[in-house]
């Protein structure tokens, strides 16, 4: 699997399961379809959308391999799995990954140190994984959980000169810092990718090179035109940037539930389980509202685009 990390968007990657809590890897291949019919660049797995922090170290490898495995042709695979504690276990998750194939290792920024303690202890660790892993590419993912950990402009330059990092996920969900951070990489092989659907336009104008976020479960196509057509069409990008802006609330729903819902209604054969949420809190109304949401693109696309 190549390293190179195409412009676009990369969906966060949910998982689907059977009635009895196993992954449903038919159903995987299917959103992986899926994906490449929307136009995306690639996909992130073993992600948070993907429940990485609920799923077994077995279950995250056997993840990982299946969805490189199975890619469609010219679907990109990036994959994390970050969730052990310690340096060593952090290494040996890392190493199994990796000889799965993949083609750039995601870290998660808040597992480099505990929440408080400052940047010179992420970088030291930093420093200690990528010297005992064996990837040519990595990638940083600023999740929010356990805690939300930001990198700094400044380490992520540094991160960007040691020429093994090729992805950030940024979730500041600030221009100014998003700015800062897409600046302070130019000239390097780190590309910066919005998790935020509101900022998006204004990032890419500033050098960023995609969207991974989580309402690409949702319509990623209209993900992919913005990002394949911003400075062709400027005008019509600033209509679609406000659409996808307003839609985006979408995901203070019951995510990812609601997104396996959507697909369901793209129709997807998957199920609506989920090991983070109550699949069963998904009430007719919010039901009627990924419905109507999903009406509501269909017609702006037939009008706009």
């Amino acid at each position: 699997m190549s390293e190179t990390i195409d412009n676009g968007v990369w969906p966060v990657m949910t998982t689907p399961y059977t009635e009895d809590n196993k992954i449903d890897y038919d159903g995987v291949k299917e959103i992986l379809q899926w994906y490449a019919s929307q136009g995306a660049a690639g996909v992130f797995a073993v992600c948070q959308s993907s429940e990485m922090f609920f799923l077994s170290r077995e279950e995250r490898v056997s993840l990982a391999k299946f969805v490189i495995d199975n890619a469609p042709e010219g679907l990109g695979v990036i994959a994390s799995g970050h969730v052990a504690e310690s340096v060593d276990e952090q290494i040996e998750d890392a190493k199994a990954i990796i000889d799965a194939g993949v083609g750039s290792y995601v870290f998660i920024s808040n597992q480099f140190a505990a929440e408080g303690e400052s940047e010179d202890v992420v970088k030291k660790n930093i420093e200690t994984l990528i010297s005992k892993i064996p990837a040519k590419s990595f990638g940083i993912y600023e999740c929010p959980m356990p805690y939300k950990r930001l990198i700094s402009p400044e380490l992520l330059k540094w991160c960007a000169e040691t020429g093994r990092f090729s992805f950030l996920k940024d979730t500041c969900c600030s221009l100014p810092e998003l700015r800062a951070k897409i600046k302070g990489v130019e000239g390097t092989s780190l590309k910066v990718y919005n998790a935020n659907a509101a900022t998006l336009l204004e990032s890419l104008k500033y050098g960023a090179a995609g969207y991974s976020g989580v309402m690409a479960n949702f319509h990623c196509d209209l993900y992919s035109w913005l990002c394949a057509n911003y400075e062709k069409e400027p005008e019509k990008a600033q209509i679609v940037q406000d659409f996808l802006g307003f839609a985006s609330m979408a995901e203070c729903q019951l995510y990812p539930v609601n997104s396996k819902y959507h697909m369901q209604l793209e129709g997807l054969n998957i199920n609506l389980f989920s090991r983070v949420q109550d699949f069963t809190l998904l009430t007719p109304s919010k039901q009627m509202e990924m419905e109507q949401l999903r009406e509501s693109v269909n017609r702006f696309k037939s009008t706009v685009l």
